[in-house]
C-alpha cells in the first residue's frame, strides 16, 4: 500500500499485435514476455496485486494459471479501431485499486530495482508530481518539415551537449486511478520523468526489436548481470 491506498500493477495485453505476431505470447528466451513479467512483478512485495487485462482467453488462462487477477476485456478495447485513450480510461475502470503502476510486458530488460525505484520515486514526490514516467533520453540531431529541431546547424553541438528531450518508453508508469481516467492517460498532467538506460527502456516494436532483446535478456540471465 502507498500511503493507506491499494497498489496493484496492470499487465495490459491483447490477442491482435500486428507487427510482431502474437509477441505476448510467442516463444522468448524459454518462455514468453507474459509469463516473465507476471513472474517479475510477484517479487515486488509492495504490489497488493497484480492484474491481466486481456480479451485473449490463452493469455488470461496463462495469468491464472500463475495465480494473479485477470479482467477479460471486451473486443471493443482490444480493437486496432479504439482509441488508446479510451482503452487507458477502460482499464483503470477496470482496476481494483486505487493507484496503478502500468507495465507493458514488451519491454522485458526491465530490472527489479527500477521497479522499485519507481514506486520509491512516487512515494517520495507524491506532492509535487501526479504520475512517475520512464523514459529515454534522445540525444540525436532531430529535423522536422526541412528544419532542425533542437539544434542550430550553423552552431552544431557534440550530441552529448544536445538539449535533454525525452521519449515516454511504456515500461513502468505509476498514477492514481483517478487520475489516469482524467488524464485519459497513464502521464499525469505533472508528471515526474524518470530516465532509465536505453537496454532496460527497449520497447519490442518489430521483428528486429523482438531478435535483439530476446539476445540481450539470455546473455544477461547466463552471465548474471542484472536481476530481470
Amino acid at each position: 500500500m502507498i500511503n493507506g491506498k491499494v497498489i496493484k500493477a496492470i499487465i495490459p495485453v491483447r490477442a491482435g499485435s500486428e507487427r510482431v505476431k502474437n509477441k505476448n505470447i510467442r516463444p522468448f528466451a524459454g518462455s514468453n514476455l507474459l509469463e516473465i513479467k507476471i513472474k517479475q512483478l510477484k517479487q515486488i512485495d509492495r504490489l497488493d496485486g497484480i492484474i491481466v487485462n486481456s480479451d485473449s482467453d490463452k493469455m488470461l488462462e496463462i495469468a491464472r494459471n500463475l495465480g494473479v487477477e485477470t479482467v477479460k476485456r471486451e473486443s471493443y478495447y482490444a480493437s486496432s479501431n479504439v482509441s488508446i485513450n479510451e482503452v487507458y480510461v477502460n482499464l483503470a475502470q477496470n482496476c481494483s485499486s486505487e493507484i496503478i503502476l502500468f507495465v507493458d510486458v514488451t519491454n522485458p530488460l526491465i530490472k527489479i530495482e527500477t521497479i522499485n525505484l519507481v514506486i520509491d520515486t512516487y512515494i517520495k514526490n507524491i506532492k509535487n508530481f501526479d504520475s512517475v514516467n520512464t523514459v529515454n533520453s534522445i540525444k540525436m540531431f532531430l529535423w522536422q518539415n526541412g528544419k532542425p529541431l533542437n539544434y542550430d546547424e550553423s552552431k552544431k553541438p557534440r550530441s552529448q551537449d544536445l538539449p535533454d528531450i525525452y521519449a515516454i518508453n511504456s515500461a513502468l508508469n505509476i498514477i492514481d486511478k483517478q487520475i489516469m481516467i482524467k488524464q485519459r492517460a497513464f502521464v499525469g498532467k505533472n508528471p515526474y520523468l524518470l530516465p532509465i538506460n536505453n537496454i532496460e527502456g527497449l520497447d519490442i516494436d518489430n521483428e528486429i526489436d523482438f531478435e535483439f532483446a530476446e539476445f540481450i535478456y539470455k546473455k544477461y540471465r547466463m552471465n548474471k548481470l542484472c536481476q530481470i
